[in-house]
């Protein structure tokens, strides 16, 4: 048995461990379905300017990124973006949604919309915080 720090992992490596992980977490709680989210925002040429990424598993939508172009910004687009994942969430029976967030960015924003404070990490980047938020939906 060798470790080794492999200089420029791809797709291969990142699912074998997946594979690996889903395993164990299935023989602990059941197989989960697990769903891709996009949502996008485009302008009259059809260009993105915005939008939400995020995936469902174990009945929770984990918002991955959420970017309105500074254009557009103030505009409600990142509420009317939050609003839509919340519907498709329940539409997809999940119970909540989470997310991170840094202390440069929006934490006020999705508190805003219902997120509750559960995580800190201090100094993650040196000199901010992020955090970790969470709503039921159910």
């Amino acid at each position: 048995m060798t470790i080794e720090v492999v200089a420029s992992p791809g797709e291969a490596e990142r699912d074998a461990i997946l594979r690996i992980l889903v395993a164990h977490n299935e023989a602990s709680v059941g197989p989960t379905e697990r769903q891709q989210v996009a949502i996008v925002v485009r302008d009259d040429a059809g260009t993105i300017t915005g939008g939400l990424w995020g995936k469902i598993g174990y009945r929770w939508l984990f918002v991955e990124f959420l970017a309105v172009s500074p254009d557009h910004k103030r505009q409600g687009i990142g509420r009317a973006l939050m609003q839509r994942a919340e519907t498709l969430a329940r539409d997809a029976g999940c119970i909540g949604m989470w997310l991170d967030t840094f202390s440069f960015q929006a934490r006020g924003f999705y508190e805003k919309l219902g997120f509750g404070h559960f995580g800190t990490i201090d100094d993650f980047p040196p000199g901010h915080s992020r955090f970790f938020l969470s709503k039921r939906i159910d």
